[in-house]
């Protein structure tokens, strides 16, 4: 029987961040065509014609859209590893979701537009893997298409997020004007060739440096001497430095014509930590070769039109995962059957048996399974929650039809479980008119698209006048219900919490009334 040691060594497991239409679902589609898993057409994720939609963008709204709006599980081999890729949203909006989906990951790649750089819009994002020390590679995309310069873009990874960019591969030739790269690592010069549409590897040549010089002039002159600055500069990779979550390496290229996709694969492979063992609530790692446990990060519903079915997606930690056992539900203590679980590729699905640490299972119908939950088999573990972001947008919903209001209450208790939004009740109203709170107004056009699609049960929405929200405790709530521009809402783990039509009345209150319990809600090191 395979050891979990050995199996982890294999697996590469890691999220893909960025700001929207900064080409990371692209760069997403272009892993899987270098991984095999596509033998032709992958294509980018603003489809039309003839060209199909992304394999990571499997929800109709975003397909509508041409945007990511939710997280999405992919897996395929390369060279001799298990790649585990996640594929998260872009926008701001969504960021509590990418957020959840980085908890699971060994590592990320933040994909940047040589146009625009970091964006303020994505800054939080790259803030969470700065503050995780989340071992972070930097793919500057778009590199065919006019933009910044090159050392530009390093100085402002540098000043933006505090960490430092070491190039692994420097381009040949102004953006927009692209050669191919050096790679550093070897000192070769490798061009690149356009692919039709980006439908086939990109084929690769190496050229030795006196045919570089002779061929690209000045171009390669320049780069040459550029990549004796980065030295001078002492910007070259550092292993150590790199895990740390300090030093990010960073690739130059053009995901939608494959430029430099294959580099950036092979670097994951040699650079990126393989699965090891994660810590439990208390702080403690928990070894690879322990009992099976995990841990979900993300629970989907409606992925199967036809099924209608719910997918708690789980990261394994510990053990070799097998189809069929019998595990315990860490929050309940009841025994969880395993016997229906998949892997998950956008919205395709296969039955899996077996799994290892750092891999990704798709648990059907885990209907008492939440956001955060941990599973284990023989030895007891718990492993950290997942905090949960503080909402900034507040909008009561209601069934339009009340012939429908069955629907809307179970729609409206699947969101609140899948975190599309967070749902607040009235103790007064229930789920007659539930307050959805979101980070970002996008959250609701998702919610209302799937209450009314999925669920079958048109909503209306009508904004509130609050901005902030803070926990509290039943002491506290009395007093605060009494109050103009305040109100006490829970959460359906029994979480009270304040809401103020004024972050200046909040902060009057906490000074008059430090007694009153009003806590930030604080997602890991995001306060609210």
């Amino acid at each position: 029987m395979t050891e979990p040691r050995t199996e982890a060594a294999r697996r590469r497991t890691f999220a893909i961040i960025s700001h929207p239409d900064a080409g990371k679902t692209t760069l997403t589609e272009k892993f899987l065509l270098y991984g095999g898993a596509l033998t032709a057409g992958a294509g980018a994720v603003k489809a039309r014609g003839d060209r199909r939609s992304a394999t990571s963008d499997w929800m109709e709204l975003e397909q509508q859209r041409g945007i990511s709006i939710t997280s999405t599980v992919l897996q395929f081999p390369y060279r001799d590893c298990v790649v585990n890729l996640l594929d998260t949203p872009g926008h701001r909006d969504f960021s509590e979701d990418t957020y959840r989906v980085l908890a699971a990951a060994d590592a990320a790649v933040m994909v940047l537009d040589a146009a625009k750089g970091i964006e303020p819009q994505t800054l939080k994002l790259f803030e969470v893997c700065k503050a995780r020390q989340m071992p972070l590679l930097t793919y500057i995309n778009k590199w065919d298409r006019p933009g910044l310069d090159a050392l530009q873009l390093l100085d402002e990874i540098e000043e933006k997020i505090g960490v430092t960019a070491a190039p692994v591969t420097w381009p040949v030739g102004i953006a927009g004007d692209f050669r191919g790269v050096i790679d550093r690592t070897s000192g070769q010069f490798v061009r690149f060739t356009r692919t039709a549409r980006g439908a086939t590897e990109a084929p690769e040549e190496i050229v030795d440096a006196e045919r570089a010089l002779a061929e690209e002039g000045e171009s390669w002159a320049k780069a040459c001497e550029e990549v004796e600055l980065l030295s001078t500069m002492g910007l070259d990779h550092d292993q150590e430095l790199f895990l740390g979550g300090e030093l990010s390496p960073t690739f130059f290229g053009s995901a939608i014509t494959n430029f430099g996709v294959r580099l950036l694969l092979d670097a994951l492979i040699d650079l990126a930590p393989a699965a090891g063992p994660r810590p439990d609530v208390d702080g403690a790692r928990r070894p690879l070769d322990a009992p099976f446990s995990g841990f979900v990060f993300k629970v989907q519903a409606n992925m199967d039109k036809a099924h209608r079915d719910r997918i708690a997606f789980l990261r394994v930690c510990s053990g070799r995962f097998e189809r069929g056992l019998v595990v315990t539900h860490a929050t309940t203590g009841k025994p969880f059957a395993t016997k229906y679980a998949h892997t998950v590729n956008g919205a395709d699905r296969e039955t899996v048996d077996e799994a290892f640490p750092g891999d990704i299972v798709g648990l059907v119908n885990a209907t008492d399974v939440r956001v955060g939950d941990t599973l284990w088999l023989d030895e007891p573990v718990t492993f950290p929650r997942i905090p949960s972001f503080a909402p900034e947008y507040f909008s009561v919903a209601r069934v339009r039809d009340t012939g429908r209001f069955k629907q809307f209450r179970k729609g409206i208790a699947q969101l609140d479980e899948e975190g599309v939004v967070q749902v607040l009740r009235d103790p007064d109203t229930g789920d007659q008119a539930p307050v959805l709170a979101a980070v970002g107004p996008m959250q609701f056009d998702v919610a209302v698209h799937r209450l009314e699609n999925e669920f079958g049960a048109p909503v209306e929405l009508s904004p509130t006048t609050y901005t902030v929200a803070r926990r509290t405790d039943a002491a506290s709530a009395p007093l605060l219900r009494g109050m103009r521009g305040v109100d006490v809402l829970g959460r359906s783990d029994g979480t009270l919490i304040a809401v103020f039509e004024s972050i200046y009345w909040l902060d009057r209150l906490m000074a008059d009334q430090p007694e009153l319990v009003l806590e930030s809600l604080v997602a890991g090191d995001q306060a609210g």
